[in-house]
């Protein structure tokens, strides 16, 4: 059965590469002779040599030929798209599957381990996957890629690294220098990049010629050399190198050339800076992937490097080519390549200054995590998110930092906790889970830190019990609340008794929820707290009595939510309650009121990537559908939503209550379409990727073409009310 792949789904994460390819056409053309022949090709070679960029210009190629005017086979081979995983910030191995579940742009909320996870979503997929900077993880990615490769006939591995993986049926393609004219085109071309009236005379086209010599052509030391040239002429470049050229092509007795000649570039270039330059470099070293001026003056400062100096040194580097500027979801953003981070590195430990650099990063990122959980309960949600998730390889290197240190075990739980809202509110429930066992395996610590590991504790339980996993969570929440009542902290003991009304809730258990949420709020206010966390108990006891049949309780304490949400700017929480008020609408026999709260819902969460918010609002607004007298429509959103479900974790699937609006959805849809119609319809939206089916669920009826009929009665007569009366009978001793 031929493959097709989701209708409008995307089709692949590549970036805009930021400058022209130049040259390696070569080299190019055989890599896409090899991709016809292989499923995993890996590009090797020495840091620098631009491996990076040819497989980058290859997968575009490859995405271009799929997406229009390429050949059938091509278009057949990559349908499902060509996707980019980065793992150069990847150090450690266990969230390797998380990264390549991140860049596939899956979001999994269950305790399914990751690699199941990735193995699932692939295995009838046809699609091209680009692993670049996978050396510090070497041997989980090829396990990794030997499973996946397995389990899904297809899925093709585009690799680039300094080593092959060493897996049966893998070629390799040893990555050289370029030709020596596509070496003088390529530094001709980024001298341009910052100079677009560089014409370089016949004599300096010599010199050129002979400086791409002097660096054996290697792609990243063209690139620094560049920077040079906007101040120096190619003779006097020469000159300097030349200085230098027998003191830094030191290393290895019997290295290749090209790895002699990237040292020299490097040192070189580490040589032409000024002292102040050369130290920001070494002390810049310490961040993983992107940074800001902010980070980089906080961490980097200090009595030899003035923060005020900061911003210039930041701005030679980049004229240097020893940093990169980019732009990011969080605005702008550094980064230095690979090579010369490790350079830099090297350099940080020959000082002694190491660690005490690790530390004020860590320091920097449980400040930022503090700021953002503080900000989180506000209007500045969505830029909380986009922050969080730029940031993300730093605040996992914090978390590395926590756990190697000695006493940071308490800062690693701290850390973990406080970033709750991000594992919870925007899909990360699986890393979540992951950092907040690494630091509560340490047991217990002094009492001067007990806040954090209770903290800690309430955060795993209310991760674990999103992820259905009923056992976690009550064991991290009763530990949590009876050390929190040995040590009369009121507060955690609070949080803890709101997350196991949380799990009661998910578990089907409402009156057990209803009364250990309203005792939540209680304690909440008895120690006034009040954030996004109490709001959110207040919505999940308006859920547990709308799920009884006290729907006016229920619309009563939602909209206190949110008008307090509205007053604040909050979105997260305010999603759930509009869910809340959606059901109620609806019962109520006011659907175009339903409508407009669901449609709202659906975009905050999607905004979110709140898989759990999203898919309950798209099977509640799937029965507002079927109710506007639209089955068919109906249909095709209820089957859509339905993949949904597998990434979530909960089996909401078996709860009476949860899974009211899609039984009643499917009861009137079928009625009217008969069950093959039904069928057909939901198999149709089945193919829905998530981004059409979220754009045709906010479709109105009249954009839809259909008619709204007229409200069938309201309270246990409407829509929602049968399903209820089944559910308490089925709870009936």
């Amino acid at each position: 059965m031929r493959h097709r792949p989701l209708r409008n789904a995307a089709r692949g994460n590549l970036p805009s590469e930021p400058g022209p390819f130049v040259g390696r056409g070569a080299e190019l053309a055989g890599l896409g002779r090899l991709l016809e022949s292989s499923r995993l090709v890996t590009v090797t070679g020495v840091g620098g040599v631009g491996k990076s960029r040819l497989v980058l210009a290859a997968a575009a190629a490859v995405s271009a030929g799929a997406s229009s005017g390429g050949r059938a086979q091509e278009q057949e081979r990559y349908c499902d798209g060509v996707w980019l995983a980065e793992l150069a910030s990847v150090r450690d191995a266990a969230l390797l599957e998380i990264a390549l579940a991140e860049a596939l742009g899956l979001t999994d909320h269950t305790v399914r381990p990751p690699r199941a996870v990735l193995a699932e979503h692939l295995a009838g997929r046809r699609l091209l996957l680009v692993l670049d900077g996978y050396e510090q993880v070497v041997e989980e990615t090829a396990v990794l890629v030997r499973e996946l490769l397995r389990r899904s006939p297809g899925l093709r591995v585009l690799a680039a690294g300094r080593r092959p993986l060493d897996l049966d049926g893998e070629r390799v393609l040893p990555l050289a220098p370029p030709a020596p004219e596509e070496a003088l085109a390529l530094l001709v071309e980024r001298v341009r990049a910052a100079d677009p009236g560089f014409a370089p005379d016949v004599a300096e086209r010599a010199a050129l010629a002979e400086l791409c010599a002097r660096l054996d052509g290697i792609p990243l030391a063209l690139e620094l050399a560049a920077g040079r040239l906007r101040t120096l002429s190619a003779e006097q470049v020469l000159a300097r190198l030349e200085d230098r050229f027998a003191l830094l092509t030191g290393g290895a007795r019997g290295a290749l050339p090209r790895h002699r000649a990237l040292r020299t570039t490097i040192g070189w270039s580490h040589e032409l800076c000024t002292a102040a330059e050369r130290l920001l470099w070494a002390r810049l070293s310490v961040f993983a992937g992107r940074f800001d001026l902010e980070a980089a003056e906080y961490v980097c400062a200090g009595p030899d490097l003035p923060v005020g100096g900061v911003l210039d040194l930041v701005g030679e580097l980049i004229a240097q080519s020893l940093l990169v500027r980019e732009e990011t979801p969080a605005g702008v953003r550094y980064r230095m390549l690979e090579t010369v981070r490790l350079y830099g590195a090297g350099w940080l430990e020959s000082t002694g200054d190491a660690g005490r650099l690790r530390r004020r990063h860590r320091d920097w990122y449980v400040g930022l995590a503090t700021w953002c959980e503080l900000d989180w309960f506000g209007p500045r949600q969505e830029e909380v998110a986009a922050l969080v998730g730029v940031e993300l390889a730093n605040l996992r290197l914090a978390l590395e930092c926590c756990l190697d240190e000695p006493d940071g075990l308490h800062l690693g739980q701290y850390l973990a906790g406080t970033l709750w809202f991000y594992w919870a509110g925007c899909g990360r429930l699986a890393e979540g889970r992951h950092w907040l066992e690494r630091t509560l395996e340490g047991g217990d610590r002094p009492v001067d830190y007990e806040t954090s590991r209770l903290k800690a504790l309430w955060v795993l339980g209310y991760v674990a019990a999103l992820q259905g996993d009923a056992v976690a969570s009550m064991s991290a929440l009763y530990e949590c609340r009876d050390a929190a009542v040995r040590s009369d902290n009121r507060v955690a003991a609070a949080y803890a008794v709101h997350r196991l009304g949380c799990l009661a809730l998910v578990s089907d258990d409402m009156a057990r929820a209803g009364e250990l949420l309203g005792t939540a709020l209680e304690r909440y206010r008895a120690v006034g707290e009040l954030n996004g966390n109490v709001l959110m108990c207040q919505v999940e006891l308006a859920m547990a009595l709308a799920f009884q049949g006290d729907l006016a309780g229920a619309a009563a304490l939602c909209g206190e939510v949110r008008e307090v949400c509205e007053e604040r700017g909050e979105r997260w929480t305010k999603a759930y309650a509009l869910y809340v008020l959606g059901y109620t609408a609806l019962d109520a026999g006011d659907t175009a009121g339903a409508r407009r709260l669901l449609t709202e819902c659906v975009r905050i969460n999607h905004a979110f990537h709140d898989l759990v918010g999203l898919v309950l609002a798209l099977e509640l607004l799937a029965l507002v559908t079927a109710v506007e007298g639209d089955p068919a429509e109906a249909a095709v959103l209820q089957g859509a939503a339905e993949p949904l479900w597998g990434g979530v974790g909960l089996r909401l699937f078996g709860s009476g209550y949860f899974n009211a609006p899609r039984l009643a959805c499917r009861e009137r849809a079928a009625e009217a379409l008969g069950a093959e119609g039904y069928a057909a319809r939901a198999a149709e939206g089945r193919g829905l990727g998530r981004e059409v089916l979220v754009a045709r669920a906010l479709r109105t009826p009249g954009e839809r073409g259909g008619a709204v009929p007229s409200p069938r009665p309201s309270g246990r007569g409407g829509p929602l009310g049968a399903a209820r009366g089944r559910r308490a009978a089925a709870d009936q001793p």
